[in-house]
């Protein structure tokens, strides 16, 4: 069992998300920053879809009512385990009574929390995921809070690991974002499309406050429509990852609260870079690079490689 001390500025269960249901309108809210999800439940000897904790912010802390083994993935952190210093990419062991305190984020934006075992929480449409939104999921469908107590089913010790930092992604900003064409990209002009080509910092844009789990919004200058194409269209499904484009023209970039829209989709985050969407934090700066479909899919298979590679690395620990 774990006791939420303190949620930092925002922490909920999250895992694979749900699949199969788009088309009732479920979306996947599953955990944003997959390899870093994915990581963690490796070290930890869970299943791949055990639930984790996905968390934004400071100062987050939990309690430890029983002995097991703790990790931190995703974004690099400063934390504590009653006192002594302890980093992310890397399983330690808990006693009971153990304080597990984030004191900083240094480098990205959300990180997860996990422990050997799995959270004692029901399954809703097949998933521990929380869909704030909908309020169901996770604890109740909501945000964690203070005091808030999460059985561990299965809870055990397991032999320590952590990731070698050649397999550590970098989250440091600027963060160039590499995409393929949407559907309506014919829809902008030719200006347009080039800024979402270009690697000039001085044309670049700003993650916008009023980013969150459902969609990056981003500050700049606005992209332009053609003379004469419409500024919206029916609404059609979503990938994560898709560039949308309002009437407006400030992109937003879907995430996975949603599975279908009415903007023109200009383009597609490839997948290589849908988990650095994850750790876009206001005022980040972010260049974007267009790419053919063949190279989003060699990038893909390359990234599956090195996951592979690593997965090979701490099953030999």
């Amino acid at each position: 069992m774990i006791e939420i001390v303190h949620p930092g500025w925002l922490s909920l269960v999250a895992d694979n998300g749900r699949f199969g249901h788009a088309d009732i309108g479920v979306p996947w809210s599953s955990a944003l920053d997959s390899f870093a999800y994915g990581t963690l439940n490796l070290m930890l000897g869970n299943d791949p879809g055990a639930p984790a904790l996905e968390v934004v912010g400071n100062e987050f802390a939990v309690r430890f009512h029983e002995e097991t083994t703790c990790a931190i993935c995703g974004a690099r952190v400063t934390a504590q385990l009653d006192g002594d210093e302890i980093g992310s990419w890397q399983s330690f062991q808990a006693r009971r009574g153990s304080l597990l305190r984030v004191s900083k984020v240094l480098e990205g934006f959300r990180y997860y929390v996990g422990v050997s075992g799995v959270f004692d929480l029901p399954r809703v449409i097949g998933s521990f995921a929380t869909n704030l939104e909908c309020r169901f999921g996770g604890l109740r469908g909501r945000p964690l809070v203070r005091g808030d107590v999460l059985g561990v089913k299965g809870t055990r010790s397991v032999e320590e690991r952590s990731v070698p930092v050649e397999y550590v992604p970098a989250l440091h900003p600027p963060h160039v974002i590499r995409w393929v064409d949407g559907p309506e990209i014919g829809y902008f002009t030719q200006v347009s499309i080039k800024k979402l080509c270009t690697q000039n910092e001085d044309v670049c844009y700003l993650v916008s406050a009023k980013s969150n789990r459902t969609g990056v919004r981003l500050d700049g200058e606005p992209l332009h429509f053609k003379k004469g194409s419409a500024r919206s269209i029916i609404s059609e499904g979503l990938l994560p990852g898709t560039i949308q484009v309002p009437g407006d023209g400030s992109p937003i970039i879907v995430l996975y609260e949603r599975t279908n829209g009415g903007y023109a989709r200009m383009g597609v985050v490839a997948r290589v870079d849908l988990d650095l969407l994850a750790h876009l934090k206001p005022k980040d700066r972010i260049l974007f690079r267009r790419i053919t479909r063949d190279e989003a899919l060699e990038m893909g298979q390359e990234r599956n490689e090195r996951i592979s590679a690593l997965h090979h690395i701490l099953e030999d620990f």
